[in-house]
């Protein structure tokens, strides 16, 4: 490991009010020294007491560089368990880079992407899984994102599967202890005992990976495609869903002939959506594309939004369209409700087959803005059981955390098989140790140095 002084710029490159420049290791007191002169007295920073800030200037020898705010952290009371110094400069993204080639001059090196969070997780601050998780939290784009970043940061994940991997290691100790003394440690009937533990862990791992579905879709919102008919409302769905004008509106149908794509934030809900050209029978060629990307943009979406004109005739492109929500997650917007209806739900319903009964079907007026709220409750309870709930739930929003609890599951159902099958107890440990491995790449007891470089070198600079 490291042990060298790191520096970086912890702010974004922005001129702003404030600027931070964040300094760690074994040499940080002696690089301030350097570099630092109080306001009033000769009293150097090293002398100092932890956390505490002092009011001075950051010179390069004779030269002042700014006028500072230092703030000096000693270990292992800090976030990477080492000697730690913050300058508070101004916030200009010149007098930031000179600040930090100073402190490069006098003893620092640049540090390198996550090379602070890094430090943290190598010094035992936090695991692996804590560290992903502050990532995160600077990308959280919605409250739930941020929420369960923030959880995890403080150890949820952590903690559960520290407790899941602790009861993996007794049995496999006890099965080692066995084998190792036949005399005086009996094996009769463990195979019931352990399918029981077994079974037990293997649920607590299966609600984390079903957790993992939902979270991942919260995290990084759900692919919705918006289709219909040209004319039925779709591109002022979209632009009252992104709340400005987005998509041109006319009367004229097949007005929208490309792909528009916007972020919507839906009370908690990000929702990627996308509006596509109206689908019908056309000979117009550039049209006719719009209408082909527009299908397989539905082919792959995790919700469709289908619009339908209530004030005119259910026809035979409304009938294909529905024919292709076999198998998806789909809501029915019957549009124009301001107007007399001429297709009501009881229509609708009567045209679906078996595959699409399920599908929710309610009234919205997008010029009288009604019907938002039904639209929310309904993905809520398509994609959420009805809520989205901050409580106790442990959302793993990581896809190389889900991955991990897939194979402890595998290797939890082998040893189940194992015992079904009445093999000998050093199959079950074989198996059990396999698991053991697999949690433990979530919390990073059981990773290499490759995929710890790789997973923070996709962090910013400063942290």
């Amino acid at each position: 490991m490291k042990t060298d002084t790191i520096a970086a710029i912890a702010t974004a490159m922005a001129n702003s009010g404030i600027g931070i420049i964040r300094i760690s290791g074994g040499e940080a007191f002696s690089v301030i020294d350097k570099i630092y002169r109080p306001k009033k007295g000769n009293k150097k920073l090293s002398q100092a007491e932890s956390h505490t800030v002092h009011y001075g200037y950051i010179c390069d020898g004779e030269k002042v560089v700014d006028e500072v705010m230092v703030l000096i952290l000693k270990s292992p009371n800090t976030y990477t368990r080492e000697d730690t110094v913050e300058i508070d400069c101004h916030g200009g993204t010149l007098v930031q880079t000179r600040i930090l080639e100073t402190a490069i001059k006098y003893g620092a090196r640049p540090a390198e992407p996550g090379e602070f969070t890094k430090r943290a997780f190598l010094n035992g601050r936090i695991d692996l899984s804590q560290a992903e998780s502050v990532i995160e939290v600077i990308n959280a784009q919605n409250d739930f994102a941020l929420e369960s970043s923030l959880r995890q940061l403080q150890g949820t994940v952590k903690e559960k599967i520290q407790g899941i991997r602790g009861k993996l290691i007794h049995e496999i100790a006890f099965i080692e202890s066995a084998l190792d003394d036949p005399e005086h440690i009996s094996i009769e009937g463990y195979g019931e005992r352990l399918m029981e533990t077994v079974s037990e862990l293997s649920t607590q791992i299966s609600e984390l990976i079903l957790n993992a579905e939902n979270g991942s879709l919260l995290k990084e919102g759900i692919n919705t495609v918006i289709i219909g008919k040209p004319n039925v409302g779709k591109s002022s769905l979209m632009n009252m869903l992104a709340g400005e004008e987005r998509a041109i509106v006319t009367d004229i149908a097949g007005t929208t002939r490309d792909i528009l794509k916007e972020q919507v934030n839906l009370n908690g809900i990000t929702l990627n959506v996308i509006d596509t050209a109206g689908i019908r029978d056309t000979r117009d060629v550039v049209e006719q594309i719009g209408v082909d990307r527009a299908k397989t943009y539905l082919s792959q979406a995790d919700l469709v939004l289908y619009m339908v004109d209530s004030s005119v005739s259910f026809d035979v492109n409304d009938e294909e369209i529905l024919s292709l929500l076999s198998g998806k997650k789909a809501i029915v917007l019957l549009n124009k409700s301001d107007l007399d209806q001429v297709t009501t739900e009881e229509l609708v319903r009567a045209k679906m087959g078996q595959k699409q009964m399920g599908h929710p079907i309610f009234p919205i007026s997008i010029k009288d803005g009604k019907g938002t709220k039904e639209l929310e409750r309904a993905i809520q309870e398509l994609f959420f059981h009805g809520e989205i709930s901050f409580n106790n739930e442990i959302y793993i929003t990581n896809v190389r955390q889900k991955s991990a609890l897939q194979s402890a599951l595998e290797s939890l159902s082998m040893v189940k098989q194992s015992i079904e099958d009445g093999m000998p107890e050093d199959f079950y440990s074989i198996d059990l140790v396999g698991a053991c491995e697999e949690l433990g790449n979530i919390t990073g007891e059981s990773v290499g140095e490759d995929l710890v470089n790789e997973i923070f070198s996709k962090f910013c600079m400063g942290k």
